[in-house]
């Protein structure tokens, strides 16, 4: 009874998904201007 929540077994694993997806987007872009930033203004 305890494994089944009622329904939302898809929501809530893309939601994290679609969190991890952008949280991994945001470091590689951030990383990306960080280093552009420090190679172009020495």
């Amino acid at each position: 009874m305890s494994a089944q929540g009622g329904g939302d077994d898809g929501s809530p694993k893309f939601g994290r998904l679609l969190i991890g997806l952008i949280l991994a987007v945001l470091l590689i872009v951030g990383i990306t201007f960080g280093s552009e930033a420090w190679l172009g203004h020495p």
